[in-house]
């Protein structure tokens, strides 16, 4: 996949994510789509998260892994990708820890 097209469905992926997030979720935490990384030559999406406040991340990844396939048709239907890729959920660690940097560092 070129790097062109490789960016372009990220950015499908990372808009479609936030939106379906955004529509089914509870309310109770903020979540925020940071990142996504394709893999398997675009055939798997990895999709990073943050939430806040944090006590909710295992409720969110709780309800993100269960949507997964849910999430899969709602991409179908709203973007014209031609190739779905499988999708799976993380918490972004890396968006954590410079966040827990900036308050170190406030201190």
């Amino acid at each position: 996949m070129s790097d062109i097209k490789n960016e372009r469905v990220k950015a499908i992926v990372r808009q479609k994510a936030s939106a379906f997030l955004e529509r089914e979720s509870s309310g109770q935490a903020l979540i925020t789509v940071t990142d996504v990384k394709l893999l398997a030559k675009g055939k798997k999406a990895l999709i990073f998260l943050t939430v806040y406040p944090s006590e909710k991340e295992k409720g969110v990844m709780d309800f993100a892994k269960r949507k997964r396939s849910d999430f899969r048709e709602f991409l179908k239907e709203e973007s014209k990708l031609f190739q779905l890729p499988f999708v799976d959920f993380e918490i972004d660690l890396g968006e954590k820890n410079r966040q827990k940097i900036d308050v170190l560092s406030q201190k």
